[in-house]
């Protein structure tokens, strides 16, 4: 059995415009492997090539080139896709249908008995936060975070070895993000590979181990999450420093500000900030702090997006 529950070589996607003599590299030979097991972020602008690289995942667009295995098996054979649940950011269920019907209708469709479905389908509307009075409320009357805690439901419904989650806290308020996530954490616990598209950084940084970033179809960055925020630098804050000495350590700095007689000090090495701590204890300047830093995601996002552009 494979270690990796998503694993992709050389996948492409090229569309082609025969009347303009112009082709469109919407994913273009992206090797990539999810271990089984983990949680797993995909980011990047729109139009980045995130949807199209799932939709060839998941066999609905054909690669023009390059393989997607599911759990070692090739993505294109309906059988890799049975442990698959999946929802898509631009759903379109069945506004006629209740909550409780349309997690009904899919658990039937994914082979589900009914004496299951109708034991299941209660825990799972609870699970994702719906009371009971939206269980038989049409889904034309949901709001935006309604629809989009029945569709997670929708997608757990069979009980799936890998999640694939576009967008999936959209129009989600933060206590129903914060409960999106817990539900997703509950699952991790239970060994469940998330596959997670989202523009939410700060979401996806609290929630995936790793992440990869694609633009305009290559893969840019890929690695965990604590690797790549690891290198913030240091900061040092102390109270009411002389003027002499906070221009001789802004020399230094990369960052720096004054507030209420603290002086922010940011360094990019160990070294530099230790060097200001002996300079301000020399001068019987009283240190607040020091402490390592670290990049925020959405800092290594735009670094990797700039540096490409570049």
């Amino acid at each position: 059995m494979s270690a990796f529950a998503i694993e992709t070589e050389g996948l492409t996607r090229v569309y082609r415009n025969r009347w303009a003599n112009t082709e469109l590299r919407a994913v273009d030979d992206v090797s990539l492997q999810v271990p089984e097991g983990s949680t797993f972020g995909l980011l990047g602008a729109n139009g980045a090539g995130k949807t199209t690289f799932v939709k060839m995942l998941l066999s609905s667009v054909h690669p023009t080139s390059g393989t997607a295995r599911i759990f070692g098996r090739n993505s294109s054979e309906a059988t890799s896709r049975q442990s698959v649940g999946y929802l898509p950011e631009n759903h379109r269920f069945p506004t006629y249908m209740t909550g409780w019907g349309m997690l009904d209708f899919y658990g039937a469709l994914s082979g589900m008995d009914s004496a299951t479905r109708r034991r299941k389908i209660p825990e799972l509307l609870t699970l994702v936060g719906l009371d009971e009075r939206a269980w038989n409320t049409r889904l034309g009357k949901y709001s935006k975070g309604m629809l989009q805690r029945v569709g997670l439901g929708q997608a757990m419904i069979h009980a799936p070895r890998l999640l694939v989650l576009d967008e999936p806290s959209d129009g989600v308020d933060p206590v129903g993000r914060k409960q999106i996530r817990d539900v997703l954490q509950g699952l991790e616990q239970q060994g469940v590979t998330i596959f997670l598209n989202s523009h939410l950084l700060a979401e996806v940084e609290l929630f995936c181990h790793d992440v990869a970033i694609i633009q305009k179809g290559k893969l840019s960055l890929a690695g965990s999450v604590k690797e790549l925020t690891s290198s913030g630098g240091y900061r040092v804050t102390a109270f009411e420093v002389p003027e002499a000495l906070i221009s001789e350590l802004a020399t230094s700095a990369k960052a720096h500000s004054v507030e209420h007689n603290l002086l922010d000090l940011l360094f990019n090495t160990r070294e530099q900030a230790n060097a200001a701590v002996d300079k301000l204890r020399a001068s019987a300047c009283e240190i607040e702090s020091l402490g390592a830093t670290r990049s925020t995601l959405e800092e290594v996002f735009i670094r990797t997006i700039s540096e490409k552009k570049a």
